[in-house]
């Protein structure tokens, strides 16, 4: 059995915005993917996906039947058959490994599914968000359901509030000297801690004041930019988007990063935001010229994932 391939996928803007409904856009990255396999030997990382799915059934086992259902049966003999996720996803890198997994596992068992050759309607499109929230709170204690959609539709998707998603058309990419690219930072990332780290700071008013005056705006224009291709206006706004980020989101950069982030913006040669929740995983870095953020950063491991 060789299911389809689910791709992960890049949060480009609004990490920790769209939990209070600021925008954000999503864009599927293809050099990361996923699908379910079935083997009849399990062993290794095999068998640990094939355990989990074992929990993940269970839990499916527990939701509100109302908003979707599954095939359980199949799902359950598929599992004791050696099913497992193969993946070079990685986890814990705010690249939405769990997403493609959740994805894969509505887009084979769910009853009456939501399928992306439908006319996809703004309710179609919400209630498959809200399905997908559901099945991958599983995995991270609350999701917003966006990561599985993005993976589950392979298309760019534009946050304008939690009530209000499309799919989003992105300028094509040139051949240019800028770019967008992931730095490594070699840790794993937990989402639960950061996202309670983010709560607990959403208590005092002061940073509920930056979130909607300094954040979001900066994340709005950013946004805008990058969506109607105005190159020059996005790295101004990105800037200050990395100041703000690393002035108040300091818990969710790794250590080893604060003085590298702050180079970027001291230098002009790159600046770098969150990539998901922080914490480690990914950071993503923006610059005007690639070749000298890779001589900049040369000790990192960098991957290129959109060209200006």
């Amino acid at each position: 059995m060789k299911g389809p391939l689910f791709y992960a996928k890049i949060l480009l803007f609004g990490e920790y915005g769209i939990i209070k409904d600021s925008k954000g856009l999503a864009i599927p990255f293809n050099s990361y993917k996923g699908g379910l396999k079935t083997v009849n030997n399990l062993t290794g990382e095999a068998e640990k996906s094939n355990t989990n799915l074992v929990k993940f059934y269970n839990y499916l086992k527990t939701l509100d039947s109302t908003l979707a259902s599954f095939d359980l049966t199949s799902l359950k003999n598929d599992i004791e058959n050696g099913m497992y996720f193969d993946s070079s996803i990685p986890q814990g890198y705010g690249v939405g490994s769990s997403g493609a997994l959740v994805a894969s596992i509505y887009d084979k068992y769910a009853n009456n599914k939501i399928t992306v050759l439908e006319n996809l309607t703004r309710d179609k499109l919400l209630t498959l968000k809200q399905i997908f929230s559901l099945m991958e709170s599983f995995f991270h204690g609350k999701s917003s359901g966006l990561d599985p959609l993005n993976s589950y539709l392979s298309l760019p998707i534009l946050i304008n509030s939690k009530e209000n998603i499309e799919a989003a058309g992105i300028p094509s990419q040139k051949e240019g000297k800028g770019a967008v690219f992931l730095l490594d930072s070699e840790q794993i990332g937990e989402t639960e801690p950061m996202v309670n780290i983010f709560m607990n700071k959403m208590k005092n008013e002061g940073f509920r004041k930056m979130l909607s005056e300094e954040f979001s705006l900066h994340t709005d224009a950013c946004i805008n930019d990058f969506l109607h291709g105005n190159v020059k206006s996005l790295f101004g706004n990105v800037k200050k988007l990395s100041k703000v980020v690393l002035t108040n989101f300091k818990p969710m950069i790794p250590t080893a990063f604060h003085q590298i982030w702050e180079k970027g913006i001291q230098t002009n040669e790159y600046y770098l935001k969150l990539c998901g929740s922080g914490g480690g995983g990914y950071i993503l870095g923006f610059t005007e010229d690639y070749e000298k953020a890779k001589t900049s950063l040369k000790d990192y491991k960098l991957e290129l994932v959109y060209r200006f």
